[in-house]
């Protein structure tokens, strides 16, 4: 009977359940960093912001369809959007606007936020064309 071997079956859960254990840990410390993340948005009605945007100091700039800003019909380039947005928000203390035309990308929309925001104006607010 030297050959007879003893069949296993029992299955040990310890190291599984360990396992389980030290992730929710790790979930549970994680998941209150996410919330930090995004922007805080209140989208106001269309007649709101058309009576606010004729009694308002604002800066105003166009994203085109094509990602390009406008400023007054003139096209600025992205590069300097940011310095002269912080020129005309000396004279217009109310902050920027931002209009956008239907097809413009959002990433041309959230540079010239981060522009923005890098050169001081923390007043921002964003509208279709």
């Amino acid at each position: 009977m030297a050959g007879h071997r003893k069949t296993f079956n029992e299955i040990n859960i310890t190291p599984l359940t360990d396992i389980f254990l030290v992730l929710l840990i790790i979930m549970m410390v994680i998941a209150p960093l996410l919330d930090q993340q995004g922007l805080n948005l209140a989208v106001p009605n269309m007649i709101e912001v058309q009576d606010e945007i004729k009694d308002s100091k604002l800066v105003k700039v166009l994203v085109t369809n094509d990602d390009k800003y406008m400023i007054e019909d003139i096209e600025i380039s992205p590069d300097e959007a940011g310095k002269i947005i912080a020129e005309q928000a000396q004279t217009n203390p109310d902050g920027l606007l931002i209009m956008t035309e239907e097809n413009a990308t959002h990433g041309a929309v959230v540079k010239l936020m981060d522009e923005a925001r890098n050169n001081g104006v923390t007043n921002i607010s964003i509208t279709e064309y």
